[in-house]
């Protein structure tokens, strides 16, 4: 695999992973659920979706799920 082949598929990848969690969000949003959180201090913290959505990915209040 080249250099470029390789950057090619990290690319890919890093897309991947980035929409699985937005969709991951979205869905979690849908149904007003919380996603559990590492903190650096080694806690573990309950937050709203709604709240990490917003965060990431603006502030939209119509919030719409592709399913592909």
């Amino acid at each position: 695999m080249s250099d470029d082949e390789r950057k090619e598929l990290s690319r890919k990848l890093h897309y991947g992973l980035a929409l699985a969690e937005r969709r991951m969000l979205e869905e979690k949003t849908l149904r007003n659920e919380d996603v559990i959180q590492g903190t650096s201090d080694g806690q573990i913290k309950a937050v709203p979706a709604r709240r990490l959505l917003r965060k990431m990915y603006g502030k939209s209040s119509e919030i719409k799920v592709n399913k592909e």
